[in-house]
């Protein structure tokens, strides 16, 4: 399975380290959190990221997840998105980069 990305904020990502994982506002929202595919990162970081200074994009490895990885249908964006349907434990990101506008 690919490495799966997520953006967040360097503010937000701090916080998962010193807790042990990553809760994004989304997992209460909607029951998860939003992740990409490598050539989604781009459209997703334009669309929602855009006017932040402050974007980190982690590089998850799926196989370390603790939470159920489900790949489904947007209809927003009309593509196939990878859903966390549960906290992202830190030791499952190999990567965490600047990636400002």
């Amino acid at each position: 399975m690919s490495t799966i990305y997520h953006l967040t904020t360097r503010h937000e990502w701090e916080s998962a380290i010193g807790a042990g994982s990553h809760i994004s506002p989304s997992l209460f929202d909607e029951g998860f959190i939003h992740c990409c595919t490598p050539e989604q990162v781009e459209p997703v970081r334009q669309r929602y990221f855009s006017d932040r200074t402050d974007t980190l994009l982690l590089e998850i490895d799926p196989k370390a997840l603790r939470s159920q990885l489900v790949y489904e249908w947007s209809t927003s964006m009309e593509q196939t998105f990878p859903h966390v349907y549960g906290p992202i434990n830190t030791d499952a990101v190999v990567g965490a980069r600047p990636l400002d506008a």
